[in-house]
């Protein structure tokens, strides 16, 4: 089947990433995505199969642009840190590590959250 559609190359990129990574109860998966009108955080013990803390743009009255991105990341480290997380694997999605992606893994570095 040939792909076509921009989500569709954006999901085979996010299954080689996902083949490399797996997040446990001590170091969690963060999982980034994002859609055209918000962007999406999850902290994911994938052994389990749960999300520990969810946070999104949405929820939060966030901008999707790179300083929301970054306000997101640093709601997120905050939030984590109170569940107790302070080690995690990022996980970015199948996107480039560039802009909005990069906001949040440098926000979590930032507010105390090891990569």
């Amino acid at each position: 089947m040939k792909l076509k559609t921009r989500n569709d190359y954006r999901a085979r990129r996010h299954q080689r990433v996902r083949r490399k990574i797996e997040g446990t109860s001590d170091r969690p998966r963060v999982s980034v995505m994002v859609s055209l009108k918000h962007i999406y955080v999850q902290f994911i013990d994938d052994l389990e199969g749960r999300t520990l803390v969810s946070v999104s743009s949405k929820a939060a009255g966030l901008s999707k642009n790179v300083p929301g991105a970054t306000e997101l990341g640093e709601m997120a480290a905050t939030q984590a840190r109170e569940k107790g997380i302070t080690t995690c694997v990022f996980d970015r999605g199948g996107y480039r590590y560039h802009g909005r992606v990069k906001a949040i893994a440098d926000a979590l570095r930032e507010s105390g959250i090891t990569l």
